[in-house]
């Protein structure tokens, strides 16, 4: 584990429902009781979550489950196993890479198995396919991509999702790689992208384009919230450039020492980060973080 500080469809129905901390700042010092780093930065200048008083929580899993089917590193069981991390770490969100369509699905009822009597919301974005000019495709035949879950508070609030192609691509990969938000009701926006594994310089755009363009016009469109960013970004420190690079100051973030990351904005205090095992049934571990909102500070404008 490593850490430092740091097209669109529209839905509507929920927002983020993350634990809530005892007391202003328990969770935070539960943490440095047990010795995790924490990256504190900047103070925004709004509430996220009106009336809100205490400090959220959110747990965060990442996970790349290497399920389409075509790469050398499938097994056939990363979703029966993915399936038993959610259940063993009952996060709050979950990003997930390298999937089949239908696995959102097969996730979301494991995950609302575990919120039993919480919302939940899934949304998937398919990689594109250059040659064909249609989705990428997995063995099975379904759309290949990244596909997200989030646990919401009631069935009354609003979320919008957003997701798109990046506009800089590897000409020489035939896939080209999707970037999925999903904004919930100015609490959270919780993203995921699978960036460009043939090409450091083309992730590196990729990433930094995000970060700098797509994000902000996330929250331009459905409101500020604050953000976290989770997923794989074929970016290892200790490269030449490394994630860093395309990192904004001041914004915390944490790896599982290869090419996962979750990255927030500076009005998110990121915690507690550890590596899961997967057992061999992908090539990744899976990624869990803690992220802490204070509620009571202002967001940006």
């Amino acid at each position: 584990m490593s850490t430092d500080p740091p097209g669109d469809t529209t839905r509507s129905r929920g927002a983020l429902l993350g634990r809530r901390a005892a007391g202003p700042y328990r969770a935070i010092r539960r943490a440095l009781a047990l010795g995790c780093l924490i990256a504190v930065a900047g103070v925004p200048a709004e509430s996220p979550v009106a009336g809100a008083s205490t400090p959220t929580t959110v747990r965060v899993l990442q996970m790349n489950l290497c399920n389409s089917g075509r790469a050398g590193c499938y097994t056939g069981r990363s979703l029966t196993t993915a399936a038993e991390v959610i259940r063993a770490e009952r996060p709050d969100l979950v990003t997930l890479n390298e999937i089949c369509k239908s696995d959102v699905r097969t996730l979301e009822a494991v995950f609302a198995a575990v919120h039993t009597g919480a919302p939940v919301v899934s949304a998937f974005q398919a990689a594109g396919d250059r040659p064909s000019g249609a989705d990428t495709r997995c063995r099975n035949g379904q759309a290949y991509g990244i596909g997200l879950l989030t646990r919401l508070a009631t069935a009354h609030s609003r979320y919008a999702v957003h997701g798109g192609i990046h506009p800089t691509q590897d000409v020489a990969d035939p896939e080209e790689r999707p970037w999925l938000c999903v904004h919930v009701d100015g609490a959270l926006n919780a993203c995921t992208t699978h960036l460009a594994a043939t090409s450091h310089a083309v992730a590196l755009a990729q990433c930094g384009h995000l970060l700098d363009e797509i994000l902000p016009a996330v929250r331009r469109s459905s409101g500020y919230a604050p953000t976290v960013l989770s997923g794989d970004l074929n970016l290892r420190l200790g490269d030449d450039t490394d994630v860093r690079s395309c990192t904004p100051p001041g914004h915390p973030r944490v790896g599982d020492g290869a090419v996962q990351h979750i990255l927030t904005s500076a009005d998110i205090m990121l915690c507690c980060a550890r590596s899961v095992g997967m057992g061999g049934a992908t090539d990744h571990p899976a990624l869990l973080a803690t992220l802490v909102i204070d509620d009571t500070r202002p967001t940006r404008p």
